[in-house]
């Protein structure tokens, strides 16, 4: 039975409903300053921490609640003997609610480098309070989200208490919160006293996954940060998402993010299959569907826009197992939800994490997001200078290649991708691929442009180019034999760009 509560908050969004259900039914409300004040404007009686202690506020509210009075009334537990005796004789009345949430660190956090603002926006009592009651879960209820009020109104209307279990996810919440809290602080302040970062990985488990990349692993979700891929996409229709499903969406979503308006990938085992930019998101899928049909079959489509009906009677006619695009219609919808075991998945907005992160047995390597124009500098070491579409066409043919997995050769025409070679031992080999895959599906090669994800080791792959109809490359440049690559360009008739910017994908 609740019979005295403690509430000290910085966000007070929702905190009427609890307060006035609790002072209807007789529940005690203790407080601190500006909660207090908070509470009282609304007509709930409320007492004031300093009086409960009979000790004020002091070093201008650093100290408010750290005192015998509160702490031993959170920490007691009712079914020790010796406990009891003690707040008898103390006079210490115990709390059976904590009610906190701490100061906006993560917030200011993001507005200033000022150390004195950063250090004064430290909670030290709210963390206090929280651990208190959460290390005491059996006897204190703990509450440190808002979106928690309505649950324990209802439990204790119907029930007169909050049951067990969900004291215990309570708690579990309240050590996720004080964990992240202190994260974010050691984070900032690595950063502030420009020491070596120390960072720690606080992740939630979100689901359990039917299995991991082969059925006999297996396999679980879960999030890194609040604003994660997880939070950003919406499953509007079909079953939840598999293991190699979350690693492909992820695969999509940051080739969507990298490409204009209108724009459609296709993507198979995290690596595009075709590619297109036209004057709208239809056009846009039929093109990059026709790049290689049929490596797109079972894949995953990204669609930079919203899906109407006729694209969506257009992906009917190929299976795809999951669709994601910035919206679908109604009529979309209807269409494409017929297919049950299809996934339908509307991207909110695009993650804004600026790092990768790779844990492999035991360590943990980051690295800063291959973001920005794919073109560190360009130079023209052969042939004359690139018009304003010459130069866009090269452009996606880079930014393709540098989602694919090295080594990479893209081929492009007309803003579609032609060809694609990915993931093998040796460039030369990529290349063959990239011309043969073109080939297989009649894709003209004449005149046509070539991104490599890194510098050509030798002149071969520039004669097997040109021998093909390609007209124009790119490569970054640094090999040993770039004079070697340089002539032979010169001498084929090619026109040769150094970007200055590798692109490997591992």
């Amino acid at each position: 039975m609740i019979k005295r509560a403690l509430f000290s908050l910085s966000d007070k969004s929702g905190i009427d409903r609890l307060a006035k259900f609790l002072a209807h039914n007789g529940v005690e409300i203790l407080s601190t300053g500006g909660t207090a004040e908070f509470l009282r404007n609304l007509g709930i009686k409320v007492k004031e921490v300093s009086e409960e202690t009979e000790f004020p506020e002091i070093l201008s509210g650093r100290v408010k609640t750290l005192h015998p009075k509160i702490f031993g009334g959170i920490l007691r537990r009712d079914n020790i003997e010796s406990d009891v005796r003690d707040l008898e004789k103390l006079n210490i009345k115990p709390i059976d609610m904590v009610v906190v949430n701490l100061y906006p660190f993560e917030i200011i956090s993001k507005e200033t480098e000022d150390e004195n603002v950063l250090i004064e926006n430290i909670d030290i009592g709210g963390v206090t309070l929280i651990r208190a009651a959460a290390k005491n879960y059996k006897n204190v209820i703990v509450i440190v989200d808002p979106n928690d009020y309505d649950v324990i109104i209802e439990q204790l209307k119907n029930n007169g208490d909050v049951d067990l279990q969900t004291r215990r996810k309570l708690a579990l919440k309240a050590f996720e919160r004080t964990v992240n809290y202190d994260s974010a602080i050691l984070a900032k302040f690595s950063k502030v006293f420009n020491e070596t970062a120390v960072e720690s990985f606080m992740m939630k488990k979100v689901d359990s996954l039917r299995y991991g990349e082969n059925p006999h692993q297996e396999a679980f979700l879960y999030k890194l940060e609040k604003d994660s891929l997880f939070d950003k996409i919406e499953i509007l229709h079909g079953i939840k998402l598999s293991y190699n499903n979350w690693v492909d969406v992820s695969a999509v979503i940051n080739m969507m993010k990298d490409f204009p308006e209108n724009s459609v990938v296709i993507v198979k085992h995290t690596n595009p299959c075709g590619v297109a930019w036209k004057e709208d998101t239809y056009y846009s899928y039929k093109e990059a569907l026709s790049t290689d049909p049929l490596s797109a079959y079972g894949g995953i489509v990204g669609i930079k826009g919203k899906v109407d009906g006729k694209l969506a009677r257009a992906l009917n006619e190929h299976f795809f197992e999951i669709i994601v695009a910035l919206d679908f219609d109604s009529e979309a919808f209807d269409i494409l939800k017929k297919k049950k075991k299809r996934r339908l998945l509307r991207l909110k907005d695009f993650p804004k994490e600026k790092y990768d992160y790779k844990f492999l047995d035991g360590i943990i390597l980051k690295q800063k997001k291959d973001e920005g124009d794919v073109f560190d500098k360009i130079e023209v070491k052969v042939g004359e200078n690139l018009d304003e579409n010459q130069k866009k066409e090269l452009e996606f043919a880079m930014t393709v290649c540098k989602h694919v997995k090295s080594n990479a050769i893209v081929i492009t025409k007309n803003m579609k991708v032609l060809g694609i070679g990915a993931g093998q031992m040796s460039r030369v080999d990529a290349l063959k691929i990239a011309i043969a895959k073109a080939k297989e599906f009649n894709h003209d090669l004449k005149n046509s442009f070539l991104a490599s994800d890194a510098f050509f080791p030798f002149s071969d792959s520039i004669e097997i180019a040109h021998e093909a109809g390609i007209k124009f490359i790119a490569e970054p440049g640094g090999s040993i034999r770039d004079e070697e690559v340089i002539e032979k360009a010169k001498k084929l008739g090619l026109t040769l760009v150094f970007t200055g910017k590798r692109h490997f994908r591992h």
